[in-house]
Order: structure tokens, then C-alpha cells, then sequence
């Protein structure tokens, strides 16, 4: 005998309850970003926009994801989920890595500049992807190269933005290249 596909038939809910807290989360982010939109300015702007449009417009659309989230747990969870790929618990070593980059970018930016706080998050990140995927971390020489095509990368990013579009980043020296 098949069994019916409907909420009132199976009293034991047929969902993980991550499903129900992520749509409750994403309706209670909706909330929040309402508030914020409802303490900005709404005189018109350009066109007869202003500036709250584009808060009120994300919060609206969170808030709808939030709902249709909701209900599709109601009405019998994620339907046709795949399983998780990857792992079954997450790699903690190669996390550590990449935060220590991203950390380190933050803290040591203003002091050493773009390039080269860049270039060590670089450097730091791809040690971490690198365990990650199983792979050997990389001796010395590999962290000298990371080092390199992370400034590679760095500096024209660097010059781009202060040369050609005036955006001020720190940097080494006060020339501006660096």
C-alpha cells in the first residue's frame, strides 16, 4: 500500500531540524534588515528612489525566502536532497590555515601594506586548500613561490585601484608602487 503525500498523514515530521531553524533564521534576518531599512531617510532620490529602496527590497526578498523555506519543511522537508559531498567532519588543520591568512590580511595591512599582507593571505590559504585536498602542505621552496604569485596577484590589483580609480589602500612606502 503507497503511502500518501501529505502532512496530515505522518504526524513524525519528515525533516533534519537544521531545515526548519535555517527558514526560521532566514525569516528573523528579514526582520532585522527591516528595522535597519525603517531608520533610514525615505526621501526620494534620483528617479524617485530613495535611499531605504534597496534595504526594504533585500529584507522583502529575505523575508519570502524565509517563508518558502518554512513551508517546504512543513510540507515534508527538503524533497529530493542530495547527500552531503565531502567529508563527514570538517578539516580543522586546513581552516586553521586559511583563517590564519585571512586573520593575519586584517591585522597586518595597515603595517606592511596591500601587497604584502595580501600576498602572505595568499600564501597562507593556498597551504591550507592544499591540505584540504590531501596534499602535502608544501616545503620551503612552494611557500617562497606561493609568496610570489601572491604578490604577482597583489601588486596589479594594488596599482589598479590607487593609480587608476583613486581608491586609497595602504601601502609600504609612501610612493604609492608599493
Amino acid at each position: 500500500m503507497q503511502k500518501p503525500d501529505t502532512l496530515a498523514s505522518d504526524p513524525r515530521p519528515d525533516h533534519r531540524p537544521g531545515q526548519l531553524a535555517l527558514g526560521i533564521a532566514a525569516v528573523l534576518l528579514a526582520a532585522g534588515l527591516a528595522y535597519g531599512a525603517a531608520n533610514i531617510p525615505s526621501d526620494a532620490g534620483y528617479a524617485g528612489v530613495g535611499p531605504d529602496f534597496l534595504p526594504w527590497l533585500v529584507s522583502a526578498a529575505m523575508g519570502l525566502c524565509g517563508v518558502l523555506l518554512i513551508w517546504e519543511v512543513r510540507s515534508g522537508g527538503f524533497r529530493n536532497m542530495e547527500e552531503p559531498s565531502g567529508a563527514a567532519r570538517g578539516d580543522w588543520h586546513a581552516m586553521a590555515w586559511v583563517s590564519a591568512g585571512i586573520l593575519g590580511n586584517a591585522a597586518l595591512i595597515t603595517t606592511i601594506g596591500f601587497v604584502l599582507s595580501c600576498a602572505l593571505c595568499f600564501t597562507l590559504a593556498v597551504r591550507g586548500l592544499r591540505i584540504s585536498e590531501g596534499k602535502p602542505a608544501g616545503h620551503a621552496l612552494q611557500t617562497v613561490k606561493d609568496m610570489v604569485i601572491g604578490m604577482l596577484i597583489s601588486a596589479p590589483t594594488f596599482w589598479l585601484f590607487t593609480k587608476f580609480l583613486a581608491v586609497n589602500l595602504p601601502g609600504l612606502t609612501g610612493t604609492g608602487w608599493l
